[in-house]
């Protein structure tokens, strides 16, 4: 491990994304983060096997904490590549980004270091978000494509507001119906070191592309410790940008989850069950969230 110790360390993963990644990182800087008070943190961009590699001076154009790693030869699985970026790294915290298309809002980073101190072993969390009018399985059949997206992202002027993400956008599959619904996973999650090396990381008997349901693996054996106490964020989440992504950007039809669990099945030795766990809530509540929020509630009754 690095010897420079920061409180926090990020590792995003791009493969073939020079349009999505410059977003993200500017979503990871401390630019357009808010109240961070004295965290400190360092991003970590994976770029893992790209046929159009990014360009190493955009990664660190966004601040001296942010690296560049390329994996020239890397298998379709992006999961060794976060285990070897996490060992490197140097946080007492580690963050991970599996899939580097996705839009962070501006207060996760400050109210996942404040809730690490509210709570003893704090495994902090955001819901999941699709950019477009519907889920994209679904938008892209309608027409949404990264020009109309584009256009969006203009329109919304997230750059300066990134609460106005939730505006031009709908919640992801794996989130169901909301901030107080049971997640399958999460696109951006936070825990302390010492758990991140007692689960032993991401397991990378996945080797599917896009690492298949590791994500949803890693949440759900991360959920199970009973010495970690799960937070979710209120009022932040994670927007994903189109990219031709092999599950976010699949037609229902064609959607590998068949596969996915059974590869899954293979190594756990049964299906998939999402985490039945309750979390403690942290956070705030934009004005751009309160639709949001108020179909959450209603999705409690549902």
């Amino acid at each position: 491990m690095n010897s420079s110790i920061v409180d926090l360390s990020i590792v995003a993963i791009f493969y073939n994304m020079r349009r999505e990644a410059p977003r993200t990182l500017f979503s990871l800087s401390q630019a357009y983060q808010r109240d961070l008070g004295e965290l400190t943190y360092e991003v970590i961009a994976v770029d893992n096997g790209s046929s159009e590699p990014l360009d190493p001076e955009t990664v660190t154009s966004f601040g001296p904490s942010f690296r560049y790693v390329r994996k020239a030869a890397a298998p379709p699985s992006p999961v060794a590549a976060i285990n070897e970026a996490v060992a490197a790294s140097s946080g007492r915290h580690v963050a991970v980004l599996i899939d580097g298309a996705r839009l962070l809002s501006p207060g996760i980073l400050g109210l996942a270091h404040r809730a690490g101190k509210a709570f003893e072993a704090a495994f902090v969390y955001t819901l999941a978000m699709h950019l477009g009018p519907q889920v994209q399985n679904l938008s892209i059949l309608k027409g949404y494509n990264q020009t109309v997206e584009d256009g969006l992202l203009d329109k919304l002027d997230w750059r300066r507001d990134g609460y106005r993400l939730f505006n031009g956008s709908s919640i992801a599959l794996s989130s169901k119906a909301g901030f107080f619904s049971k997640l399958w996973e999460s696109n951006f999650f936070v825990v302390p070191r010492e758990a991140w090396e007692e689960l032993g990381g991401m397991d990378e008997r996945f080797v599917s592309p896009g690492g298949g349901l590791v994500n949803l693996d890693f949440f759900s054996r991360a959920m199970a410790m009973s010495s970690l106490t799960p937070v979710m964020l209120l009022g932040e989440a994670t927007f994903h940008q189109i990219h031709g992504g092999v599950a976010a950007n699949a037609p229902m039809a064609e959607h590998p989850w068949a596969r996915f669990e059974a590869e899954y099945q293979a190594i756990r030795g049964q299906p998939f069950r999402p985490s039945e766990r309750a979390p403690m809530y942290f956070g705030t509540l934009p004005d751009a969230t309160r639709t949001l929020l108020r179909n959450s509630l209603a999705g409690l009754t549902a």
